[in-house]
């Protein structure tokens, strides 16, 4: 098995994204499968057209994203993505889209294709704070979130994506009062994890992971 697993870079003003941090530091082969490791920029489009290369090079099984959610506690596998930009600030470069479909002819929306739920069970097994979450927001993550599924429902078939969303690092947080953060560390396990349930993980379990709101 080979998993594509990719980080985007620095955006919002911030001089380091903790989700291309961790990628880097990921072993080259979890529980079997091949790991290969991309940066991608925080910018609408160009980064589905860099992931579509890297799967027609590498032709990867699975493909899993991960991205910053600054102001979120733990670690976050999202269970769907939505097709709409909507972004609140500029992306990396300069473009802001407001009310646009991620890809016009695509479905409303897609469920991510990894076992989530799984997923977030490893993690907390390593005792590490986790969830699942039902939105990825409408900038550049829910972008990919969606944009991949509908990549590999219309060009990749058979394929799978999945997209995890994980706290600023502490030294993201020293001018920002009260704002969680997670180690640098800690993440790379709980991304390890993650893989490991992708990796070994057939049919997803059936626990709760929902939310009241």
């Amino acid at each position: 098995m080979k998993i594509l697993v990719t980080g985007f870079d620095p955006f919002g003003g911030e001089l380091i994204n903790p989700a291309i941090e961790t990628v880097k530091k990921l072993p080259d082969e979890i529980a079997g499968a091949k790991i290969i490791k991309l940066e991608i920029p925080t910018v609408c489009h160009k980064s589905l057209r860099i992931i579509d290369e890297a799967i027609a090079e590498h032709d990867p099984d699975v493909v899993l994203s991960v991205g910053q959610a600054g102001g979120r506690p733990d670690i976050t596998v999202e269970r769907v993505g939505i097709n709409v930009d909507d972004c609140r600030i500029p992306d990396n470069e300069g473009n802001q889209i407001v009310d646009e479909p991620v890809a016009p002819d695509g479905p409303a929306a897609y469920f991510v294709t990894v076992p989530i739920k799984a997923m977030v069970q490893r993690i907390q097994d390593r005792n590490i704070p986790a969830s699942v979450s039902n939105t990825a927001g409408t900038f550049v993550c829910n972008h990919v979130t969606y944009g991949v599924c509908h990549l590999l429902a219309t060009k990749y078939p058979g394929k799978r994506s999945g997209f995890i969303h994980i706290p600023y690092l502490p030294s993201q947080v020293l001018d920002k009062k009260n704002m969680p953060s997670m180690s640098q560390d800690m993440m790379v396990e709980a991304i390890t994890a993650a893989l490991e349930a992708i990796a070994d993980t057939k049919e997803d379990i059936k626990v709760t992971g929902g939310a009241t709101h």
